[in-house]
């Protein structure tokens, strides 16, 4: 039950007890499950943002219950709610130089902290946080094509130019364009995760952020990778730190040719903007991502069922980022149908004139 309150809550006080409640697991998710350590990360992030935010703009953050205000009370806290998200906003946007989707992240975030103030202590602070706009944006993904991903599997004179250190980074780049893994899965691979049944080698993960289960058939090429690793006594894969393979990528795709030029945009308040002057190219924007979004949109380019393609990424049913792959797979596909078409030109049809 709230407990009586003669004036406005401490903002901050709050939020510290919503991310100590978050970390120490008597907040948890809808489903039953804790809260992630990525998201609690996430909140801290806000939080600090907040504290920028009011001690730059002298803003002072309050919270005050329904049952203090009257009629023309619920107005004046109406538009001070407005006032904070333009203002808000207007600082992440313009001082901090944030995008659509970073904007959009903390906004919700602050959402979810309206509602535990509502829901989990009974406070009644009202709906005034259903006014606040979670802006998304829609990141262009820059995988790499089924030809390109052959050429780095396949290609031995390619590979026999590589220092001994980069081909571990191509070794890891292709299981990982393979599996679908996400980064954090990947590095943390062990020998219990392979299986072996009839000869056959499969890779049995549970996520470390979703805890979904997946198993992964693996081709020979893979199988290749990881034996060369048999004898050692760590991980399945070379050891990286996140930062340096990210580094590693840019150089081997550089090695490897795939250096055409892209164009680079995000989004601020919907609108469209160039964020790399100059020409940018392909190897400069591959990183640790391209893996996982490589070897679903390989999967799909090449005709497998959306539906194991799912089953193998981890994604669910309802999932809108699954279908920017859908999407982006769809460009390979047409150039296929394209020649579907030109050959069905050469199917023509001779009439013969009947003898009766």
């Amino acid at each position: 039950m709230a407990k009586k309150c003669k004036q406005p809550y401490c903002f901050f006080s709050l939020f510290e007890r919503f991310i100590k409640e978050s970390k120490s697991g008597k907040r948890i998710q809808p489903n039953g499950k804790r809260i992630s350590k990525g998201t609690i990360k996430n909140y801290t992030c806000t939080k600090n943002l907040l504290e920028q935010f009011c001690s730059k703009k002298q803003f002072s953050l309050r919270i005050i219950p329904e049952r203090m205000l009257t009629r023309r009370g619920m107005e004046v806290e109406k538009n001070y709610w407005k006032k904070f998200y333009r203002s808000y906003t207007d600082f992440l946007y313009n001082e901090k130089d944030f995008f659509d989707n970073y904007v959009g992240s903390t906004i919700k975030n602050i959402k979810t902290f309206f509602n535990y103030l509502n829901r989990d202590l009974n406070l009644g602070v009202g709906m005034f946080h259903k006014q606040f706009y979670v802006r998304k944006e829609e990141i262009a993904i820059y995988p790499l094509l089924p030809e390109e991903l052959n050429f780095l599997i396949y290609n031995k004179d390619f590979e026999q130019r590589l220092s001994k250190r980069m081909k571990e980074v191509k070794d890891f780049f292709v299981f990982g364009c393979t599996v679908a893994l996400r980064i954090s899965d990947l590095l943390h691979l062990k020998k219990s995760a392979l299986r072996v049944v009839n000869g056959q080698y499969y890779l049995s993960v549970r996520s470390r952020k979703t805890n979904i289960d997946t198993l992964v058939k693996l081709p020979d090429y893979a199988v290749e990778i990881l034996q060369k690793r048999r004898k050692t006594q760590n991980g399945l894969l070379p050891s990286f730190q996140t930062s340096n393979l990210n580094k590693y990528i840019k150089v081997l795709l550089k090695e490897a040719g795939f250096t055409h030029p892209v164009t680079l945009y995000r989004e601020r308040r919907g609108v469209p903007v160039a964020i790399r002057k100059g020409i940018v190219l392909f190897c400069d924007v591959a990183s640790t991502h391209s893996m996982r979004r490589t070897a679903i949109t390989t999967m799909l380019c090449l005709g497998m069922p959306e539906q194991v393609v799912r089953k193998i990424s981890g994604h669910s049913p309802v999932t809108k980022e699954f279908y920017r792959y859908v999407l982006w797979a769809q460009t390979y596909q047409d150039s296929e149908s394209d020649r579907m078409f030109e050959k069905l030109k050469e199917k023509k049809l001779i009439l013969q004139k009947s003898i009766f």
